[in-house]
């Protein structure tokens, strides 16, 4: 089921020109949004889900893919689905731009492509959640459901057009060679997020692997 926050997006990115259009068909797609003959495409979930809908796009057209970040999140508790709202409190967990690289991983065939700008709103959102266990096998007290989330704000928005636009979001103190350990400690994060960067650097070209210092394998931006 759509949720506000994508209905939300979508006339956001339609305002943007007069004659954009809104859940147009091209062929045997559903595109989001069409503006100024380009296609946008905007995706909450994983974006595995779109990996070949945006490849065979790609073929024939400009794509803009619009991928939200998380980064702020008021969770709304209701007594029941549609119900009274009895709690509003802010989520202690808080994303980043860092976030991006978790759906990165699985798109990494599809970007960068001269046809394909990738966009990464930073956006604030209520989650408004009803007492229910969903389709968890395993129940517990005090579960909740997501009824649906909406869009508040959006702070930023990043855009990326190559493999060396994403070297932006690193460390500017990096050694020219590196392992991930020191890219974890430069962008504070812990090193399976570090590695899980690399991985997504090195297969986009915008890290080369240069060897091995121990265990430990040794990158540097590409140039």
């Amino acid at each position: 089921m759509e949720t506000s926050l994508h209905r939300q997006l979508k006339l956001v990115y339609a305002e943007e020109a007069a004659d954009a259009q809104i859940e147009q068909t091209l062929g045997r797609y559903r595109i989001d949004v069409v503006r100024n003959g380009e296609l946008i495409e905007i995706q909450h979930g994983s974006l595995a889900a779109i990996r070949t809908k945006i490849s065979n796009l790609l073929k024939k057209h400009r794509v803009r893919v619009v991928k939200p970040i998380v980064v702020r999140k008021r969770l709304i508790k209701q007594a029941r689905r549609g119900g009274k709202v009895i709690s509003r409190r802010l989520s202690p967990k808080k994303g980043t731009i860092l976030d991006l690289f978790h759906e990165l991983i699985y798109f990494t065939r599809v970007f960068p492509h001269v046809n394909l700008l990738l966009e990464a709103p930073l956006v604030e959102v209520e989650e408004w959640r009803f007492p229910g266990h969903g389709r968890r096998r395993r129940h517990r007290q005090g579960d909740q459901q997501v009824e649906d989330q909406k869009l508040v704000q959006i702070e930023r928005a990043y855009n990326f057009r190559t493999a060396a636009d994403l070297l932006q979001l690193m460390p500017p103190d990096l050694p020219s060679e590196f392992d991930t350990a020191q890219l974890a400690a430069g962008l504070d994060i812990d090193r399976s997020v570090a590695q899980r960067i690399a991985y997504c650097l090195r297969h986009m070209g915008a890290f080369d692997e240069v060897g091995k210092q121990g265990n430990a394998r040794l990158y540097r931006a590409s140039a």
